[in-house]
């Protein structure tokens, strides 16, 4: 006999156990109350659910609204079959949901697992900005000489404040030869001119004696496909930085 379709779940799924959840803990629950999917009072706690079949934005926005009659907001959808896989995926969609105070419930359809877990409840998030991030960001901003990227790209390499200053140093090397920190600074290559060459992350560079480095082969290959880069820094006086 042909085996049956496995019936894909539905929205209404997901109240049994939900409701079951919350009448263990007290609550008295009404489905479909003034729109919200869920309403569970006790005493003076009001909470309310927001329930579809994948967190996605439509969601989220049923959750932000429903915070004009609470502060207990949960969104609930089913729990996934690869949790792991599904939680390293949705870290960013975490962040959001608690920087927005909603919470997270995950319904399990399937025997073995329990049939409510919270991922998380909807508590006040106090937003701080990391110094550190701040300055990091406007450094690299103030080290690259332009714009250089397209806003959006995937799948190439961009051109960060380092490869900006390791292209600097290759299009010397490769226009004037074998040369040491020392001298490549005096063109203006950098105060990070030495750790760029010692660490030669982008296998650009060689040192072909003591303290004198020289570009590779590699980093010849790698100049064409910055050339608005190199016209720059061979444009640029000597002795001047980018």
């Amino acid at each position: 006999m042909p085996k049956k379709a496995r019936k894909s779940p539905a929205e209404t799924d997901l109240y049994p156990p939900l409701r079951a959840h919350l009448t263990a803990q007290g609550y008295t629950v009404r489905g479909e109350v003034k729109h919200c999917d869920i309403v569970a009072v006790k005493g003076d706690d009001l909470l309310v659910i927001e329930m579809k079949l994948a967190l996605n934005l439509a969601l989220v926005a049923q959750g932000v609204r429903r915070q004009q009659m609470t502060d207990s907001v949960y969104l609930a959808v089913p729990r996934p079959a690869n949790y792991a896989k599904w939680t390293r995926q949705m870290r960013g969609a975490y962040r959001v949901l608690r920087r927005l105070e909603l919470g997270l419930l995950l319904v399990s359809l399937k025997p073995g697992k329990p049939p409510v877990e919270v991922a998380f409840h909807p508590l006040p998030f106090e937003r701080r900005k990391r110094r550190d991030a701040r300055r990091v960001v406007l450094d690299e901003i103030g080290r690259r000489s332009g714009d250089y990227n397209v806003g959006g790209s995937t799948r190439r390499p961009l051109v960060t404040a380092y490869r900006e200053n390791a292209i600097q140093i290759a299009c010397y090397l490769a226009d004037s030869g074998e040369m040491s920190p020392k001298q490549l600074r005096a063109l203006g290559a950098g105060p990070k001119t030495l750790s760029i060459l010692s660490r030669n992350v982008y296998g650009w560079f060689s040192r072909v004696g003591r303290g004198v480095y020289a570009v590779t082969p590699k980093g010849r290959e790698a100049l064409p496909k910055y050339d608005e880069l190199v016209r720059h820094y061979r444009s640029l006086p000597a002795g001047q930085e980018a």
